[in-house]
This record gives structure tokens, sequence and C-alpha cells, in this order.
């Protein structure tokens, strides 16, 4: 069965960084794309970063210049690099996937992460 694990959140300063990472794993063929989205209190899920196979790249508006996103196409594994941390980046960040289970081209799924909590406060 596919599964994706986050890790790297926590507690950080204002102006801190973290990095968090994702990992799929499971009944694989192809990855499409990965990222990440993020669910603040009182908000509704949004999009921070996703990344394709072939390298292209999406930022919410919110991130730009601060947030990287990288993936490791060999490791089934996404990054994101997220610097110059504001309070209203505390969110559970959950990390995202659409793949191919199988050959068949039609065969896709969108998987979710359990989410990690980041936190950022004086």
């Amino acid at each position: 069965q596919v599964q994706l694990v986050e890790s790297g959140g926590g507690l950080v300063q204002p102006g801190g960084s973290l990095r968090l990472s994702c990992a799929a794993s499971g009944s694989i063929f192809h990855i499409v794309s990965m990222g990440w989205y993020r669910q603040a209190p009182g908000k509704q899920r949004e999009l921070v970063a996703t990344k394709t196979s072939g390298g292209s790249t999406e930022y919410a508006d919110s991130v730009k210049g601060r947030f990287t996103i990288s993936r490791d196409n060999a490791k089934n594994s996404v990054y994101l690099q997220m610097n110059s941390l504001q309070p209203e980046d505390t969110a559970v960040y959950y990390c995202y996937g659409r793949l191919y289970r199988t050959t068949t081209t039609t065969d896709w799924s969108d998987y979710w992460g359990q989410g990690t909590q980041v936190t950022v406060s004086s």
C-alpha cells in the first residue's frame, strides 16, 4: 500500500528555518508530482508548493522567495526548505503526491501524509 510520511516539523522563532521531508513508499510505478499543503487554525487547507517529476514548480504567493521545494526522484521523496518563517506560517503541513500505481496510463491517484506541525512563535 502507498504511504506518505512527513517529518521535520517543530517549533521555531520568527526568522528561523525548518526543513520538511516526505517519503513515499509502497506499490509505486511513477510519481507525477509531489508537494506540500498546509492548514492553519481557522483557515482552509491551501497549496504551499508542488514539483513535478519534470522539474516544474508552483508556489503560493505568500511563500515565494522564502520557501524552496526540491525532490529526489530516486528516493521518492520531496523536501521543503522554509526560511524567514513568520507566525502566519504556523500550520499543519501535509505532504501530497500524485502517482501511478501500475503501468496503466489512467491508473493514478492522489495521496496525503498524516501531517506535521510547524509552529512559529517567540
